[in-house]
């Protein structure tokens, strides 16, 4: 729907004619609604504008809506249920973890790839802004020595493990299963996300195996309910949140798409995390083998008031959640076990979540029923300048309480977690950090292997870059490395 221009002129002086009135189903609709102040500038609309506003709120899913409307603010303010740590027993944990059970969770998850059950989701709304970009958040390159954007780091690691499935199987000559990967955008990166990948071949994956779709928006709305008019003929609009992943995959049918493909497991993460484990195969295993609903991946939190959502149980014996750092009181945060001298609320949420695709399917249902979104209280562009009121959200975590069975599983936080969320210059995670954290890494693997570094500047501040075409967690790279020097900063390549 393309927007028209705005002309201060839009009515002859000599027409004598008054403009149309709004069509008049549509304002009863609106008035059943309370929505029918949408209307108030019709008057002082062009006809191109007239008919622009007309095509936006006949586009607008208003029972829909309204429900939402209703039920957020019904909920919103209301006393949450107390909260209590996740039980041990729901959480594996790296010191506990023996090593026959990484490699028998290692080769079950391959077996499940090579078999075409896992697919891999994920949520790629977001821009760079904080970075300092326009442009997608994946397109961003956190200055590695390949020059590689995050996009591309993820692409290769998929490459990868479609290789290491395949050279699983007896004889390591299977053929090549790909793994499918699902894309979520938003209306403002869509495009630039799809042209991005095209320009660059898809990274070597084909173009079959990668599918794009654009969470929804939702309108603004004021503190009594009623929608926000950006324009006098256009509605205030955001992205519905991380969490607008299930009603898009719902409504765009994909969830039909995978099922028909074969998948059983969606691995889940979000894009502004340098090391992650695309369909990590121990993680796939260890849910398989534990034969829970939804799983999620863990670091022990740094300390009380880092800002980071943890998970938590909601009521006693309730369902596992993620409670907002904002909303976790810091008595509560600063807690400590007193059997282990750890803090009591430490498991923090990393976006790094491990779903079946039965689960999906229910939740889509569930969160569409209740209809309940969080009410982020934010300024809002409008015609009165910037007014305050509400985006509707959902976040991707929202899905937890629905599960019939979740665990936890903690990973290493410098080994699976380089956030990309803030400008240079910034405090904490921004892209010299997450560079930093990936050259450490890499470094540490390439050592391990028998290779050697050089260095011209302090090796706490450089180190060599691995490429994920060559190793998936550090692994094969003993040919490659042993008694070979290389000169911090590079790639290492086949």
């Amino acid at each position: 729907m393309r927007e028209p221009t705005t002309d201060n002129n839009n009515h002859s002086s000599a027409s004598s004619s008054p403009p149309p009135p709004p069509p008049q189903a549509l304002l009863e609709r609106l008035k059943d609604y309370g929505q029918e102040d949408t209307f108030a500038f019709w008057d002082q609309l062009s006809s191109d504008q007239q008919n622009f506003l007309v095509q936006e709120i006949e586009s607008l899913d208003l029972p829909r809506i309204d429900r939402m409307i209703r039920c957020s603010f019904q909920s919103h303010g209301l006393p949450a249920a107390a909260i209590e740590p996740v039980p041990e027993s729901f959480v594996s944990t790296v010191e506990d973890r023996k090593l026959e059970d990484r490699e028998k969770w290692w080769k079950m998850g391959l077996k499940a790839i090579s078999d075409g059950k896992l697919a891999v989701l994920l949520l790629s709304g977001g821009q760079g802004t904080r970075l300092g970009s326009s442009a997608p958040k994946g397109c961003f390159n956190i200055g590695l020595p390949s020059g590689k954007s995050l996009f591309q780091l993820q692409a290769e690691r998929i490459l990868c493990l479609q290789r290491l499935a395949a050279q699983s199987l007896d004889g390591g000559s299977g053929n090549v299963v790909p793994i499918h990967w699902y894309i979520m955008t938003s209306p403002f990166t869509d495009k630039a996300t799809r042209d991005f990948f095209k320009h660059h071949k898809y990274f070597g994956l084909e173009t079959d195996q990668v599918t794009f779709f654009s969470q929804g928006t939702i309108p603004c709305v004021s503190k009594d309910g009623r929608f926000i008019m950006e324009t006098p003929f256009q509605v205030a609009k955001a992205p519905d949140g991380n969490g607008g992943v299930y009603s898009a995959l719902k409504y765009s049918r994909l969830l039909e798409d995978m099922s028909t493909r074969g998948v059983k497991y969606l691995d889940c993460y979000g894009v502004d995390n340098a090391l992650v484990r695309v369909g990590d195969p121990t993680f796939l295993g260890y849910f398989i083998d534990k034969g829970v609903a939804s799983a999620a991946k863990v670091v022990r939190k740094a300390y009380p008031q880092e800002k980071v959502g943890v998970f938590v149980r909601r009521g006693k014996g309730g369902p596992v959640t993620v409670v907002e750092y904002s909303e976790l009181d810091q008595s509560l945060a600063s807690e400590i076990n007193q059997g282990t001298g750890r803090l009591r609320y430490c498991w923090s949420n990393l976006c790094l979540h491990m779903f079946t695709l039965d689960f999906l399917n229910q939740v889509a249902n569930s969160l569409e029923k209740d209809s309940i979104y969080h009410l982020a209280e934010k300024k809002i562009p409008s015609i009165h300048g910037q007014t305050v009121g509400y985006k509707l959200e959902q976040f991707i975590f929202d899905a937890f309480p629905y599960a019939p069975s979740t665990t936890l599983f903690e990973v290493l936080r410098e080994e699976e977690f380089a956030p990309v969320k803030n400008a240079n210059g910034s405090n904490f995670d921004t892209p010299d950090s997450a560079r930093l954290l990936v050259l450490r890494l890499h470094t540490r693997w390439v050592v391990a292997a028998g290779g050697f570094l050089t260095h011209s500047v302090p090796l706490y501040s450089t180190g060599v870059e691995v490429s994920p075409l060559v190793s998936y967690t550090g692994e094969n790279l003993e040919a490659i490395c042993r008694g070979r020097t290389f000169h911090a900063p590079c790639e290492i390549t086949f």
